[in-house]
């Protein structure tokens, strides 16, 4: 009766389909931190069990899962990234849970609504924070600003709405920071001459911000022309007032768009960077006419003064004749090449 051949079919059948069955713990081969399992498993269940998160098997090292990177010195999860996939619900309340993570993507997810959860303040290591191209709404929250050791923040092409939190400045080491193409009304906060980039520590040159396709009004804040910035887009808002600010002749800044608001100063006394890739000035108020320093900018690709009130003959030289008669059209009384000559 001990052995095995004198057991009935029926229980030979059972036992069979036992030893089949995954271990209801993870093997102590695998990888991946009993903790970080059981978080990543009540996300699934909280993101109904999409089929993006297939791979997501009980039992399994969880550091063998898409969308997750485990650090191969502590097995801890460090990476949480969901990018273009047709999952549905909001973000888990959960992924606060994950004390490890450095960067954190929820992009390209028209499905994923509602708002971003207090929980993450939890994650003081996270780096990197990417909520983009989603369906998220509701007030960009002040708690970010927790957030110590973040250095990207990416919340553009969402329908936040509401006044842009000042504690974002709070974020001592923050780089880049996209809000572009939401909802968002109200000033630029002053305190955003706060953000100062350490590049000896960051692998930032300096700071990128992204403020297009918004209702935003009010002036530039002075203090943002005491920030190092690489790119400034404040374009298709509702802004006014003085912008020469952000013109810093010791700068390095690569690219400024102030395009599409009602930005009213004077271009004539303008001192630009010398690293100026880019200028987008059109549809505002600008007056003056275009400094001849214009002309020594050895890096300008693109240049853009159309529908503004400037005056005068547009500068010779340099990287000029590159641009056409868009660049310059629709002012008061600007001429010389490539417009009609000056009288």
């Amino acid at each position: 009766m001990g052995s095995l051949v004198s057991l009935s079919p029926l229980l030979l059948c059972v036992l069979f389909l036992l030893s089949s069955l995954p271990s209801p713990i993870l093997s102590a081969s695998v990888r991946c931190n009993p903790e970080d399992y059981k978080t990543l498993m009540r996300i699934k269940k909280s993101l109904n069990n999409p089929y993006h998160l297939a791979s997501w098997i009980p039992n399994t090292d969880c550091c063998n899962w898409y969308c997750v990177e485990c650090d191969d010195n502590t097995n801890r999860i460090t990476q949480f990234t969901i990018f273009q996939s047709n999952l549905s619900g909001q973000i888990p309340a959960a992924v606060g849970d994950l004390p490890y993570l450095d960067t954190v993507v929820f992009r390209k997810l028209p499905n994923l609504y509602g708002s971003i959860p207090s929980s993450i303040t939890k994650l003081q290591n996270l780096k990197m924070l990417r909520l983009s191209w989603n369906n998220l709404s509701g007030p960009i929250p002040g708690f970010l600003g927790q957030l110590k050791n973040l250095e990207y923040l990416d919340l553009a092409f969402n329908r936040f709405s509401g006044q842009i939190p000042a504690s974002l400045a709070d974020l001592s080491k923050l780089a880049a920071l996209h809000l572009d193409r939401n909802r968002l009304t109200g000033a630029i906060p002053d305190s955003f001459g706060r953000f100062k980039v350490d590049t000896q520590k960051s692998l930032y040159s300096g700071f990128y911000l992204y403020l297009s396709h918004n209702q935003l009004s009010g002036v530039i804040p002075k203090s943002l022309g005491e920030v190092n910035l690489i790119t400034v887009d404040v374009s298709r808002n509702k802004l006014v007032g003085d912008a020469s600010v952000l013109f810093n002749p010791n700068g390095t800044t690569q690219t400024i768009d102030l395009s599409r608001n009602q930005f009213d100063f004077d271009l004539s006394g303008v001192k630009f960077p010398k690293t100026l890739i880019d200028l987008e000035l059109s549809h505002n108020i600008i007056r003056g006419s275009i400094p001849e320093e214009i002309t020594g900018l050895e890096l300008l690709q693109g240049l853009n003064v159309s529908y503004n009130r400037l005056c005068g003959q547009i500068p010779v030289g340099g990287n000029m004749n590159r641009f056409g008669y868009d660049s310059f059209f629709h002012n008061r009384c600007l001429c010389g090449q490539p417009l009609p000559n000056c009288k």
